[in-house]
């Protein structure tokens, strides 16, 4: 294939993702119809599915290509001597990164309860997770500790910050779910408190392994 309709066609199936992207976060995958998706990103409908013949593989392509953890340098997340601001560090981290595609942000949350394979893809993406987690704290911790400790540390903070919630103390909830309350929502009642969390579940790790 010629180099420039390779670019034209990789631009086209890139402007089509963004499209289903912004819809399907914006009203749910099955209140999107195709036609509204080829509209968006300025396509003709045929070739939409010449792209993806169906709307699911449309949403195959969103999870499989974008719900995934880039490289994240951690030099200035690891702190040591403090492994709770270590934890708070990814996270605030994590939360960066899933500002900058609505698929993690929205779109796995609402979907995974119907669709398998998103469900299977945010498994994986857990997983990735919990080894930068399990990275981070475990090169914040100055004495020596069983792999054991710091994995099942680390086990608990994913579960903590990566299960939808309706807000958190601080906006640093890297995987919020949609219907997130505004500002002027009483968070005091709801709102997570990850620095007290964190403290606690580092509690265990700041004595030496007998």
């Amino acid at each position: 294939m010629p180099r420039d309709t390779q670019t034209r066609t990789t631009q086209t199936r890139t402007l089509i993702l963004d499209a289903a992207e912004r819809l399907f976060a914006d009203r749910g995958f099955d209140a999107t119809p195709t036609a509204a998706i080829a509209r968006t990103a300025g396509v003709p409908k045929g070739l939409l599915f010449y792209y993806f013949p169906t709307k699911a593989d449309l949403l195959r392509a969103l999870i499989g290509e974008r719900l995934d953890l880039e490289p994240v340098d951690t030099t200035a997340l690891i702190t040591l001597g403090d492994p709770a601001r270590a934890l708070l560090n990814v996270t605030r981290r994590l939360n960066e990164l899933q500002d900058e595609t609505q698929v993690r942000r929205t779109i796995v949350w609402r979907e995974q309860r119907t669709h398998p394979e998103v469900r299977e893809r945010l498994s994986g993406y857990r997983r990735q997770i919990q080894g930068l987690v399990e990275h981070v704290l475990g090169a914040s911790i100055l004495h020596p500790i069983a792999a054991r400790r710091v994995r099942t540390a680390a086990a608990a903070w994913v579960a903590i910050i990566t299960t939808p919630s309706p807000t958190v103390v601080d906006g640093t909830d890297p995987l919020a779910t949609t219907g997130r309350p505004d500002a002027a929502t009483d968070a005091a009642d709801e709102a997570l408190d990850l620095p007290e969390l964190a403290e606690l579940i580092c509690a265990g790790l700041n004595a030496p392994a007998a």
